[in-house]
């Protein structure tokens, strides 16, 4: 599983709270995971130099055609600039068509405890799916 390990491209307070985010995203097929996996390398390097992220990182599993990501950011609104910036604005809209389903969820975090484990991240991603599915808004 190739996975890119936590960066830190701003160093975040030593007391305070950053929002965080994680995603997982399924291909709808084996021959879009080469396009994905490298669009996502694009936003990786994008992500590097955000204004506000405090850290993230990407795990991927071709094999089974899901990626994951996890980000933790200074506030909401640092996350929000960043996705509708290029290049993520049209990596995202270029790979829509390809995408079986999708997840994300959000939450806060004392910065001291940064960075957030994948076990947590992928817990509350099974979370927030069966709440995605239970009230109707799961994407598939």
């Amino acid at each position: 599983m190739p996975t890119l390990p936590w960066t830190i491209p701003n160093p975040p307070p030593a007391h305070g709270t950053a929002y965080v985010m994680a995603s997982r995203f399924e291909v709808r097929s084996a021959k879009d995971v080469p396009r994905f996996f490298l669009r996502s390398l694009s936003a990786w390097r994008q992500v590097r130099t955000a204004p506000g992220a405090y850290g993230a990182s990407l795990v991927a599993q071709p094999l089974k055609r899901v990626f994951y990501t996890l980000s933790a950011w200074e506030d909401r609104d640092a996350l929000y600039a960043y996705a509708r910036t290029e290049p993520h604005r049209g990596i995202m809209t270029s790979l829509r068509p390809t995408m079986s389903a999708s997840t994300f969820t959000f939450w806060q975090a004392d910065t001291e405890h940064l960075p957030i484990t994948w076990h947590d991240a992928k817990q509350r991603l099974t979370d927030q799916t069966r709440i995605d599915t239970a009230d109707g808004t799961a994407t598939s």
